[in-house]
């Protein structure tokens, strides 16, 4: 079972997904030879028969020693990101031509922690509860990011999710030793600027393979 990181409940709306994430709770930073792959796309191989991961592309925000974290980006759920938004008591108050996000789907995250709110967004930002991926994108888990949002202030580039994945430590790379994932060095276009349905065959596409030839063997970039 991948670890729990430690929550905090938000008083204001004790029911609200978007608790904030201590990721001030996380593990020191591992020696520099440990394997990190961080800012790095996970896709599914073939062999990758769980009902959860089979087809996905997941994006990995933290790598270590001591396990992994990361959101699956290819895979929706039936609730958009207005309707979200209602659900905690915002609205969006810029006009809806100005923004995409009144129809732009809330991801599936994957199954960790699956009742609580996960943005990827770049640029960073200033919010309580992120975690820093890259010099641009961050991952961010407090409502503030969603009410800056709503108000026309927020990150230009984001994806909304409930949920996210989680490994423990050696989980993920006994996975790919056993051919489960391919991975390569993420793309913000794929990550933010496509369709879901396109973002698995422009992931494997960023290592130069025909997904028509795509087999059971393992290997990353």
């Amino acid at each position: 079972m991948p670890k729990q990181r430690k929550t905090s409940k938000s008083p204001e709306h004790p029911d609200s997904p978007w608790d904030s994430l201590d990721f001030s709770a996380a593990p020191d930073t591992p020696p520099r030879e440990s394997l990190n792959l961080a800012d790095h796309f996970l896709i599914a191989m073939p062999s990758m028969l769980d009902p959860v991961f089979g087809g996905t592309v997941v994006y990995l925000c933290e790598h270590n020693a001591n396990g992994a974290l990361g959101v699956i980006i290819n895979k929706a759920t039936d609730m958009t990101v207005d309707v979200l938004l209602n659900r905690i008591d915002l609205t969006l108050e810029i006009a809806p031509e100005l923004s995409m996000l009144d129809r732009a789907p809330v991801l599936y995250g994957g199954p960790v922690q699956a009742d609580r709110g996960f943005v990827l967004h770049a640029p960073r930002g200033d919010f309580s509860s992120t975690l820093p991926v890259t010099e641009e994108i961050s991952l961010t888990t407090s409502k503030d990011i969603l009410a800056a949002v709503a108000l026309g202030s927020g990150p230009q580039r984001l994806l909304v999710s409930l949920g996210c994945a989680g490994w423990g430590a050696g989980q993920l790379e006994d996975e790919i030793t056993r051919n489960g994932w391919l991975t390569v060095r993420a793309d913000p276009a794929v990550l933010f600027d496509l369709p879901l349905e396109q973002r698995f065959v422009a992931a494997i596409k960023l290592l130069g393979i025909d997904p028509m030839m795509l087999s059971g063997e393992a290997g990353h970039a």
